[in-house]
């Protein structure tokens, strides 16, 4: 499967009665996602490292074909320079293992404080992973990685190591016509982003605006990217976010959507594929 789709939580409350069935019960979350959705990425992991009896239990709640993306703890990756940090990170890794084949690319988030005239500890911590041979993608946010010729040396760096990279798309939030809807998201960068590919898979983070006719010019680009990478053999996986949280997953349903419609070679949605009853419905 070399397109994957997920939002970015599991457990919402608001999702019941709406994307979940009514009266659903928060510990039939990660199994009824799952159900609809291939893959998520894991915030869950940046504030608190899950003990192995959580992990057991994810593993029990979800189908084989489920991948787990979990995002570095931040006590990892936001304490200042990151090569004091392997140990942590390998040994987060090492635990998060026991995942097995729930196991999807882990990705580092960087602070906007971390520029790059700390590329040499960068490397060192990324080659360290490398070493593990375990998917690993990165996100920066100091708005110096995008200008020359930092952006070049970052992804060569990228390209050596087989490091991916985080696409993060925060353009519907800033482009279009201001909302208070948007105000909390806002806090995302706004950066540019960075289509370039160095590694065999590709991480997107698609940060959608609550009303879907504005996210459309976006994520027609994105339809030409995936259609483009896919083709390449690039595992990609697309993570679809909203300020409000119950447009996600409808979000990201109406991306796979337009990418059928374009007849880009993407697996079936599990959503698209079970008997949905009201509440699942997209129109």
């Amino acid at each position: 499967m070399n397109f994957r789709i997920g939002c970015a939580v599991w457990s919402y409350k608001g999702w019941v009665g709406d994307f979940y069935p009514p009266k659903s019960r928060s510990s039939e979350f990660l199994r009824l996602y799952s159900g609809v959705f291939s893959t998520v990425e894991g915030n869950t992991t940046f504030y608190a490292i899950p003990n192995q009896d959580t992990l057991k239990r994810w593993i029990a709640e979800t189908p084989p074909s489920f991948k787990f993306c979990l995002k570095l703890p931040k006590q990892l990756t936001h304490q200042g320079l990151l090569q004091p940090s392997i140990g942590g990170a390998l040994s987060f890794l090492a635990q998060m293992q026991t995942l097995g084949d729930r196991l999807g690319v882990i990705f580092a988030q960087l602070p906007p404080s971390y520029n790059p005239e700390l590329l040499t500890d960068l490397t060192t911590f990324l080659a360290a992973w490398a070493d593990t041979q375990v998917p690993l993608a990165l996100e920066v946010r100091h708005a110096d990685w995008f200008k020359e010729p930092h952006s070049s040396k970052l992804t060569a760096i990228l390209e050596k190591l087989g490091i991916g990279r985080v696409l993060l798309d925060s353009r519907p939030i800033y482009n279009l016509p201001e909302d208070p809807q948007l105000t909390s998201e806002r806090r995302k960068p706004n950066l540019p982003v960075n289509f370039s590919v160095t590694a065999p898979f590709s991480l997107v983070r698609f940060i959608s605006h609550p009303q879907q006719q504005f996210n459309q010019s976006y994520l027609e680009e994105w339809v030409s990217f995936c259609d483009r990478t896919l083709s390449q053999g690039t595992q990609i996986y697309f993570f679809v976010h909203c300020p409000v949280e119950e447009k996600s997953p409808h979000n990201a349903r109406y991306f796979h959507h337009l990418l059928q419609q374009h007849d880009v070679p993407v697996p079936p949605l599990p959503w698209n594929e079970i008997d949905k009853p009201t509440q699942l419905n997209l129109f």
